[in-house]
């Protein structure tokens, strides 16, 4: 096809043409002024449309020979101060990381200086191991000249704009040449001078050498954490062998590693990803061509964790330790932490640690023998700051078979019923008070699912009790009541804003969440705690107090953080609660593990089924302490390992050595003002009642005080019904529900707790009026003993009773039974006429004077009685006397 002339427009001057066709000089008009105007704006357009018509090629030249020009001045100006890419391969001196405990002389790792380094030839990196590195790191390296001009783009996109709907895709934006200029010939700053300066360097290194040389010096350069860098150094402390001889598996997991060196330590916490990440390489060989399907499923079963060579370190608190160490490596990068020579300050407290340790370790070999509970683990944090003063993330870092290494404290694992605090509190805040009668009875929750029918610990039902009670004893009926009445939504809300991170995902939850049946971390889980402490103040945890450069300039230093993100009110409501030993003494005694001699303390516990995680969650004003129990393997603990039994020793045994200085105490909630009886502890509507024992009716009010107390009665009289009956659960203030029979849960809540009114003999119909006179003492039958006489001595060892009974005539009751009772013991009953007994005494009854009563009763249980005293005097008992008092006589005569 031939080339069109220059002169020619194309078909972009074509679509130029037809719009500059419109403003096309029209025919003049005369006499209107305005139009003239418009004529002459018209034309003037025209005439610039068509001036650039004329000339677009030049304008385009001209552009691209501007372009041109400033690309080289730049290229220029960034490339005067570069180093010479012929000395890139020496190294600067690298100076030890120090990481102290608070008091700022107590060093808890050393992160050396000393650069564990094996330098390696191209030849002796097997194809495999190139392979895994660009499929993760750079597809392109064989393509671009040291930079992905279109990675950069996206990466900017991206860090600009955020996703932008897929139009900015998340990606990595450097090449392997310019991540090796980064960590070995320029600094650590973020800027986008820095930024030109690595494209540039990368640039000329690219026309310096080949391919291959750069893989060279990249595979020497990278780092692997700790003080080790280069793939060869790596191959050898984590594999044990040279990275000649790594197969396709282990290739892609020494591939993994650079990118995030601390975070995908095969050592720290999260093996998880590491292990994702190895998957994501191996699958990118295969669409690469590297590698076949069948070949990436069989490295993808090899289980390289169980090879690893063990890791030991000089280091005290080692998973405080890598936590801190994890949070700096976020912050300044890898270089930085290993070879910048940084002084780290943290919030440890070394004697609170070794106290933590200590108690820990003793109680954790306790319940390995008798819960087979292998592990356990510490938080401590300092409630006015949010510092963590101590963190023991297994009992042992070092024991393998126990995942020693993993730091459980910032695991995820369920809290048991140490999660119902927070579903509490939100219920106070909606209006609901400790006083809040619910009924504790085996109750069916319609769900979406399968009806959920919940069992407290021990299969028991209590009936009804209040929400302290029900907080205090962790009784898990309640609790699920009190979730649905406070709403799911409502309590993660609270949730989030007490720091939790690990319950984004509402859609998992059901009414299961007040008893643990969401993950929680027990770092998370013990700022939650801490936040109780502080009235509803959240300090997010914080372990680093100061981190300096090796010249003494501060770099970062703690600023204290507080956000209210609950009303104080509430909060102390809460603290009330589980401040309150005598509440929870019916379950787990007075003066448990849960409290401190002569100190306030608020306490929870937890225990998840099948008894796989055990909590005790507790604080006093100033610290907040939680503690795990259970196994890394999530495998059960034997029956009976609660959080009161295998953690509650740990938290027990710290807390009484961390806490000292004067007492603190929590402050008092306001009074319970609410309108309601439900709401003020009382059954709604109940109306007590004083009856008659005997027929019944109710004693009226004006003779109470002079009834007879053995026939009064206490019976109460209502309609008994479940809380749903009185109070909207979003408003329980508010107005009593018109019909609340609509609530889904309402007949499911309602069925039991009829049940429960009829086996407790709550009356459901108003028993009749009596009258006063029915228990007059005119109305008591009499009787008056007339042998013996009072006082009458009696020398054999028996004696006949005779007495006289009436009835008065205003009585319509016959007598039934006369009781005889001596000294107070009942002997015999008579229920013939005319009631006389005869009584006998045994050889050893004691002699002298003995009281003897009778009792006469009606047929309705109205009595009288007489009482009369007689001396038992047999004549041997006579003898006796006699000689005693002459024995009694002489002595004192002496």
């Amino acid at each position: 096809m031939p080339i069109p002339h220059l002169k020619e427009p194309n078909f972009r001057i074509k679509k130029i043409g037809a719009r500059i066709s419109q403003y096309r000089q029209p025919p003049k008009k005369k006499g209107n002024k305005k139009e003239a105007k418009q004529d002459r704006e018209i034309t003037g357009k025209w005439r610039k449309l068509k001036w650039l018509k004329k000339n677009w090629l030049i304008i385009l030249i001209g552009l691209v020979v501007f372009g041109v020009i400033s690309g080289i001045g730049v290229f220029a100006y960034f490339s005067k101060d570069l180093p010479d890419p012929d000395s890139i391969i020496e190294r600067t001196v690298s100076e030890s990381t120090k990481i102290y405990a608070r008091d700022g002389q107590t060093i808890l790792y050393e992160i050396h200086g000393d650069e564990k380094r094996t330098l390696v030839n191209i030849e002796d990196i097997p194809d495999h191991m190139k392979q895994a590195t660009i499929a993760i790191e750079d597809q392109d390296f064989y393509e671009h000249s040291g930079f992905d001009l279109g990675g950069i783009i996206k990466a900017g996109c991206h860090e600009v704009f955020g996703n932008l709907g897929g139009l900015c895709p998340q990606r990595g934006g450097s090449t392997i040449t310019q991540q090796f200029v980064k960590n070995a010939i320029l600094t650590n700053e973020r800027s986008y001078t820095r930024k030109i300066k690595e494209l540039v360097l990368s640039y000329q290194i690219e026309k310096k050498f080949t391919k291959d040389q750069i893989l060279q010096l990249y595979f020497n350069e990278i780092p692997f954490g700790s003080t080790l860098y280069g793939v060869e150094s790596a191959a050898q402390a984590f594999l044990g062998k040279s990275v000649k001889d790594v197969t396709i598996s282990e290739a892609a997991f020494l591939a993994a590693i650079p990118n995030r060196p601390t975070y995908y330590s095969p050592y720290g916490n999260h093996v998880d990803e590491l292990s994702n990440r190895l998957h994501t390489i191996l699958n990118e060989m295969v669409e690469l061509g590297y590698i076949t399907e069948a070949e990436a499923e069989e490295a993808k079963q090899d289980n390289i964790a169980a090879r690893l060579s063990p890791q030991y370190e000089n280091i005290t608190a080692p998973h405080f330790v890598f936590y801190v160490r994890e949070k700096l490596s976020e912050k300044y990068g890898e270089k930085v932490i290993e070879q910048g020579g940084l002084k780290v300050t943290t919030t440890l407290d070394i004697d609170k640690q070794k106290i933590a340790e200590e108690v820990l370790i003793a109680q954790a070999e306790k319940n390995k023998v008798n819960y087979n509970a292998d592990n356990a683990a510490l938080v401590s944090l300092d409630t006015k700051t949010g510092q963590i003063l101590a963190m023991v993330g297994s009992k042992d870092y070092f024991d393998e078979t126990i995942d020693g290494n993993v730091n459980v404290a910032v695991r995820p694992r369920q809290p048991g019923s140490s999660f119902k605090p927070l579903v509490y509190l939100t219920a106070f805040s909606l209006g609901y008070t400790p006083e809040t009668i619910l009924f504790d009875l085996v109750t069916k929750f319609k769900t979406d699912a399968a009806d959920y029918e919940p069992k407290n610990y021990d299969l028991g039902e209590r009936g009804p009790v209040s929400m302290r009670q029900a907080l205090a004893g962790s009784l898990n009926i309640p609790a699920v009541k009190t979730l649905y009445l406070a709403g799911i939504d409502n309590v993660l809300d609270a949730a989030e804003s007490f720091g939790y991170t690990t319950l984004e995902d509402r859609s998992r939850f059901g009414l299961s969440l007040v008893l643990g049946g969401g993950e929680v971390t027990l770092l998370e889980h013990t700022a939650a705690f801490a936040t109780f402490a502080r009235e509803g103040a959240y300090h997010p945890p914080v372990g680093i107090l100061k981190v300096e450069d090796p010249d003494g300039n501060i770099l970062e230093e703690f600023a204290e953080r507080e956000d209210q993100v609950f009303d104080s009110e509430y909060v102390r409501t809460l603290n009330n609660v589980l401040s309150d030993d005598g509440a929870r003494a019916y379950v787990f005694g007075g003066g448990s593990l849960l409290t401190l001699p002569g100190r306030q303390v608020a306490a929870k516990t937890g225990t998840t089924n099948d008894y796989r995680d055990a909590w005790t969650m507790g604080y006093t004003p100033s610290i907040a302490t939680g503690v795990w129990v259970g196994n890394n393997d999530n495998s059960e603990m034997r029956r009976g390992a609660a959080g009161a039994v295998v953690a509650a020793p740990i938290w027990n045994g710290y807390m009484k050595q961390a806490v000292v200085g004067p007492a603190e105490t929590f402050k008092s909630p306001s009074p319970n003002t609410s309108s309601k009886d439900v709401l003020r502890g009382d059954l709604e509507g109940e109306t007590p009642l004083k009856v008659d024992a005997f027929t019944g009716e109710i004693i009226p009010n004006d003779c109470i005080d002079t009834y007879p107390k053995k026939f009064i009665k206490e019976k109460v009289f209502r309609v008994v019904h479940n809380i749903l009956h009185y109070v909207d659960r979003a408003d329980p203030n508010g107005p009593v529900p018109a019909n609340p029979t609509v609530d889904p849960q309402y007949q499911g809540w309602e069925e039991p707790v009829q049940r429960w009114a009829q086996e407790n003999n709550y009356l459901d119909t108003k028993p009749p009026m009596g009258n006063c006179n029915f228990r007059s003492e005119e109305l008591q039958p009499t009787i008056e003993i007339t042998s013996p006489k009072n006082g009458e001595t009696i020398k054999e060892n028996k004696i006949t009773l005779q007495v006289v009974t009436e009835i008065p005539d205003e009585s319509n009751y016959k007598i039934e039974k006369v009781e005889y009772f001596l000294d107070d013991i009942l002997v015999k009953t008579v229920t013939k006429s005319p009631f006389n007994a005869t009584l006998e005494f045994d050889e050893d009854f004691e002699t002298g004077f003995h009281d003897i009563r009778v009792a006469v009763f009606d047929e309705i249980s109205n009595f009288g009685t007489d009482t009369i005293s007689i001396n038992y005097l047999t004549e041997s008992s006579t003898t006796n006397t006699n000689t005693n008092i002459n024995s009694n006589t002489n002595t004192n005569s002496e």
